[in-house]
């Protein structure tokens, strides 16, 4: 086993792996931002390493700089994490130059099922279903209005290097397309550096599900069963849940998905903690969408339902030890939902909110987790991903769940900026939620029904104290502008 390991990230994720790292008793190596010199993440390690300016073109996302710390302080292997360079074959690749173990799939795997394209063809070769649509990347206008018509419109337009929604548009009809190609292609060349989309049958309604696989570096892969993200925002997951609530009701659909994923996985020669994403149409087809090489943001609800503990898994199996676990090994027990807790307005379009947190309480009691890079006092940048937290809870059933999460969320007090908190409190009441009708456009519905929210008196002199206190501090409702900025600067630490 490795006996120091470099966290190439920030934030909660920095945290749970450095925690995870001394549970197996292995020294951890921090790496900072001007603006992370005080955070958590730091804070908790062993040892740290300054990277650079506040930008992650400067720090974060250098791998020379990343490399120079690994090296300077002895760490024999590094943890991406996710978001940043954790997909980024060339770091991986660059890491085994330099005599060091990269914690997570071979570059080769990465760069297999980094395309949508080319992993949209491997999936096919080994027997995944796939939404109709191409394999290659589109070379005009006219070919893309072929296609559409063969299939049948609507369509999807998406960029083959990247996700998270940039790159994306639907096309309802014909003469739409070619400005709608236009605009893809050239989202796809700012956000991504490659202007290459392709085109698929949009799926109506779908449910979002993935599945977690784990394979070792000895031929042995199995999967962990399924997470529901269907309620997202700007093609961002908000909350997610394991088991799914479809597929908890559908006799068969966690096997077929699971093999599905598997034959997925095996036929990039996949190795480490990776994740399957489908969609699946009301009639309970599903269709291979992307594999994510790395560790996901919701991977605590799989934690919690199987008892496994995935960084540790990911450590063992970078170390050359063997999966002991078969699949047959694998049970799910009760159910986990988690909340993706961020600094941001969701009546304002959820729009950044940075500023100087006043106050953290935490959460506590039965069945509780929460994953958190954050404290009383830290000032959230504007430079990066706006999550604060994962707030995930287990219990016996959903319902219960959902009752343990909204109990934790009216103890969690974040003040001196705005958070989605309420959102969620919101949406835990949601009748729609509640019986598990879940799409990626719920929000969409769960909007049109949420009546407007009126703030009565009280409520408006504890808004005026809490912004006295928090000064000063940067406004909770950034212009449009600043949440450009925001997202520009935060670039690949934006986390699906």
């Amino acid at each position: 086993m490795f006996r120091k390991v470099l966290v190439a990230n920030r934030g909660e994720i920095a945290v749970r792996i450095i925690r995870g790292l001394r549970e197996m008793g292995i020294r951890s190596v921090a790496v900072y931002s001007d603006a992370d010199r005080a955070a958590l993440h730091v804070r908790q390690a062993d040892e740290a390493a300054y990277l650079g300016a506040s930008p992650s073109s400067e720090s974060y996302l250098r791998i020379d700089k990343i490399l120079a710390a690994a090296a300077e302080h002895g760490a024999e292997a590094i943890h991406p994490g996710y978001g940043f360079l954790s997909e980024n074959a060339e770091f991986a690749e660059a890491c085994g130059q330099a005599g060091i173990k990269f914690i997570g799939p071979t570059p080769a795997a990465i760069r297999a099922l980094g395309s949508k394209t080319a992993a949209r063809e491997l999936a096919e070769k080994a027997g995944v279903p796939l939404a109709p649509g191409t394999k290659k990347a589109l070379e005009s206008a006219e070919e893309a209005q072929t296609l559409a018509a063969e299939i049948g419109y609507p369509v999807l337009l998406k960029a083959a290097a990247g996700g998270g929604g940039k790159g994306m548009r639907r096309v309802d009809r014909h003469e739409d397309l070619p400005a709608a190609l236009r605009d893809a292609a050239s989202e796809a060349e700012r956000s991504f550096k490659s202007s290459e989309v392709y085109l698929e049958k949009l799926v109506l309604n779908p449910r979002h599900i993935e599945i977690q696989v784990l394979g070792d570096e000895h031929g042995h892969l199995i999967h962990l069963g399924e997470r529901e993200c269907s309620i997202q925002r700007r093609h961002q997951k908000v909350i997610e849940e394991c088991p799914s609530p479809l597929v908890s009701v559908t006799p068969g659909l966690r096997e077929a998905m699971g093999a599905a994923a598997v034959k997925a996985a095996q036929a990039a020669g996949y190795t480490n903690a990776g994740t399957v994403e489908f969609l699946v149409d009301p009639s309970g087809a599903f269709y291979f969408l992307e594999m994510n090489t790395r560790l996901q943001v919701e991977h605590p609800v799989t934690e919690l339902v199987t008892g496994l503990d995935l960084v540790h898994w990911q450590l063992r199996i970078a170390a050359g030890e063997p999966l002991t676990l078969r699949q047959e090994d694998i049970t799910w027990r009760g159910w986990s939902i988690e909340c993706r807790v961020y600094a941001e307005d969701p009546e304002a379009g959820f729009l950044p909110s940075p500023g100087r947190m006043i106050e953290h309480a935490r959460p506590a009691g039965p069945g509780i987790r929460l994953d958190s890079g954050v404290y009383s006092g830290w000032t959230v940048p504007m430079e990066y991903d706006p999550l604060l937290a994962k707030l995930a809870v287990w219990a016996e059933t959903r319902e219960l769940a959902a009752n343990r999460m909204a109990r934790a969320l009216r103890e969690y007090t974040i003040s001196g900026i705005t958070t989605n908190i309420a959102f969620f409190l919101d949406l835990l009441e949601d009748p729609e939620f509640r019986a598990g009708n879940l799409n990626t456009g719920f929000l969409d519905g769960f909007f049109a029904r949420r009546p407007a929210v009126v703030p009565d008196a009280e409520a408006k002199v504890v808004a005026a104290i809490a912004a006295a206190l928090s000064q000063p501090r940067v406004a909770t409702a950034v212009t449009s502008e600043r949440a450009s900025r925001w997202k520009s600067q935060a670039g690949e630490g934006l986390y699906r």
